[in-house]
């Protein structure tokens, strides 16, 4: 690794204040650690988040659940709340890595990363959640924008996510063996505004799928999403799968899903 700066802020202000001074901020690590000992990050100063209280915490909200931005996985996946109200949720973070990564990784870390096979983006779109700053809202519709992106701007901190909690859901993954990253997730929701299917590890970003949406909508069977065709010209291609099994998978699993929540 390169030399480096290491803060342990105790609060949000001073966290943000380090970050817009050119700061990199450090949740659970499980990305950026790595890209430090490979030497394809160089960041002079470290902030690592984990002594800040107020971003930890899992609570009810109303009609949603709101997570701290340093929850960890193994936290996600074990909590009374989430499994009462979102199970998807928990049944999702279950499944995250191994068990050392879901007691490290954090769910802001997560989004905030925005790896384009990452578990956590699917869910956060597929639900309608609001991400939530020390600045501002922004929904997810408008959070996700490319590989490695987000609308996040510079020294801006996720702070919560807010879910609202859906009348069901599903997450289904097919995993790439050793890294158990997704070559495919999919994430379906039935929520008050109608169907949403948000897709993970099929291509450059996180997306929402409206051929399947659209379906859904209208007949919500697994009959229903085996007659979308799924597009393959902008799904990822690479020694894991092809474009082609990729699109199969989005049309498997989403059946699978939605037979799930019909069961």
């Amino acid at each position: 690794m390169y030399a480096f700066t290491y803060e342990t802020p105790a609060s949000v202000a001073d966290a943000a204040r380090l970050a817009a001074a050119g700061g990199k901020p450090m949740a659970g690590g499980q990305s950026l650690l790595p890209s430090m000992r490979l030497r394809l990050a160089n960041p002079g100063q470290v902030i690592d988040l984990n002594n800040i209280p107020e971003l930890a915490g899992i609570r009810l909200d109303g009609n949603a659940l709101v997570v701290g931005a340093m929850a960890r996985h193994m936290d996600v996946a074990a909590s009374s709340e989430v499994k009462a109200a979102i199970p998807a949720l928990a049944e999702l973070a279950s499944h995250i890595g191994d068990r050392q990564v879901r007691a490290r990784g954090t769910l802001g870390g997560s989004v905030a990363n925005n790896d384009p096979a990452a578990c956590y983006p699917s869910a956060v779109l597929g639900l309608s959640a609001t991400v939530i700053t020390n600045r501002r809202e922004i929904a997810a519709d408008d959070f996700f924008v490319g590989m490695f992106t987000t609308a996040l701007e510079e020294g801006e901190l996720i702070t919560a996510i807010r879910f609202p909690i859906p009348k069901r859901a599903a997450y289904l993954k097919f995993k790439q063996a050793a890294s158990r990253f997704s070559l495919v997730g999919v994430f379906v929701a039935q929520t008050d505004s109608g169907v949403r299917v948000a897709i993970t590890g099929a291509a450059s970003c996180v997306f929402r799928h409206a051929g399947l949406e659209a379906a859904l909508n209208q007949s919500f069977t697994p009959q229903s999403a085996a007659a979308v065709k799924i597009d393959t010209s902008d799904l990822n291609a690479d020694i894991h799968a092809s474009a082609a099994y990729r699109a199969n998978l989005i049309s498997v699993q989403t059946q699978r899903a939605v037979a799930q929540m019909l069961g």
